[in-house]
């Protein structure tokens, strides 16, 4: 009897042991080692050396690219692309949920889709239209409409790679966040707006802030930490753009470019990990905002 009791008892934690187990070998442990490791200098090779927050003073008072360029880089391109993309979502979500089943399923792949192929159609399809060439097709139509003369050398430019990262961006935010506000908008309960009307609302903005985000508020706050961890960790955007990292003259270096410069390429592993680790910390904040505006009342 005693036996069949514990057997009971220890099945649901073998259910959840494999999710448990992938989570610390991939997630928890990599995360405590980093963090042990941004107080070392290791440079992949040798035996880690303690030096205690040295790290940290170098990057806030001697980094100079990192203060000068990659915070104020990864701040702007967060602010655009983290609510831009989350607001592009909820609407769009929220568009295809006014549809029929079939039209709806289509242009949801649609807008999906560049979220799963992003790499690849920014080596081929937006290096082409921000070519600084007169081939490119932007180029191209800014001289045949006679707003410029001369090619734009958007990729390689210091004031036009950061804002075309910006629009990659914001195309390929259309993810796993953006399904979820949609899943959750389609299963609200068409009786809640019936008695919403019977009470007084009139338009579909009165709809949208009493009823629709108020019932979908799991959702949202999915779709919010999700859109603050795609707008900080893209890095790849940039390198693929210019070609290069660093950044042509550090314009679209961003703070996981500024990681994998250090650790991968200057083999500078404990000053990196310092870097991810206050990156973490950015993060986290920024996701316990997200948590506090759409916690359950």
């Amino acid at each position: 009897m005693r036996a069949d009791k514990l057997k009971r008892r220890a099945t649901p934690y073998l259910f959840v042991f494999p999710y448990f187990a992938l989570f610390a070998i991939f997630v928890a442990v990599p995360v405590v080692i980093a963090i042990a490791l941004s107080f070392t200098n290791f440079n992949a090779i040798q035996f880690p050396s303690f030096v205690g927050i040295d790290n940290y003073i170098d990057l806030f008072l001697q980094d100079e690219v990192f203060i000068r360029y990659v915070i104020p880089n990864t701040i702007v391109f967060a602010i655009i692309v983290g609510p831009g993309g989350y607001v592009l979502s909820f609407l769009l979500a929220w568009a295809l949920s006014q549809i029929t089943r079939g039209p709806r399923t289509i242009l949801a792949l649609i807008i999906y889709s560049p979220s799963m192929t992003a790499g690849t159609t920014m080596a081929v399809i937006w290096k082409v239209l921000f070519s600084g060439d007169q081939l490119g097709y932007i180029n191209n139509l800014l001289m045949q409409m006679g707003i410029i003369t001369e090619p734009i050398i958007f990729l390689q430019s210091s004031d036009w790679l950061l804002p075309v990262m910006m629009i990659v961006a914001l195309w390929s935010s259309m993810g796993v966040g953006f399904l979820s506000m949609l899943a959750g908008l389609l299963n609200i309960d068409p009786s809640l707006y019936e008695a919403a009307h019977i009470d007084g609302i009139r338009n579909r903005v009165q709809e949208m802030f009493y009823i629709t985000i108020p019932s979908i508020k799991p959702q949202m706050l999915f779709g919010a930490i999700m859109a603050i961890v795609n707008a900080f960790k893209q890095s790849a955007i940039g390198v693929q753009l210019s070609g290069s990292n660093p950044t042509p003259n550090y314009a679209g270096q961003l703070m996981v470019n500024h990681i994998s410069d250090f650790g991968f390429t200057r083999y500078e592993m404990g000053y990196a990990c310092a870097v991810s680790v206050v990156l973490l910390v950015i993060i986290w904040v920024f996701s316990k905002g997200a948590r506090t505006l759409f916690k359950e009342d």
